[in-house]
């Protein structure tokens, strides 16, 4: 199964808001990738953010920046 990335952390909170799994984090040269399982389900909710036609609840994408923001200070 191919994986999905993304370094913009506002795409992946978009993808968290719409219950994916992140499946890590991957350092690379002073930034992180965002990986996530399912490159298929991603692609979509991903399109739709670009497109801004993607609904999520404010408060659980708030949450979700949150959270990635915090895997990444936990990691350095």
């Amino acid at each position: 199964m191919e994986r999905y990335k993304t370094k913009d952390i506002y795409e992946a909170s978009a993808l968290v808001a719409a219950n994916l799994t992140i499946a890590g984090l991957e350092a690379d040269s002073g930034f992180y990738w965002f990986v996530f399982e399912s490159e298929t389900a991603c692609r979509k909710i991903s399109n739709d953010y670009w497109s801004n036609t993607l609904t999520v609840k404010a408060r659980e994408y708030a949450d979700a920046i949150r959270t990635l923001k915090d895997r990444i200070f936990a990691s350095k």
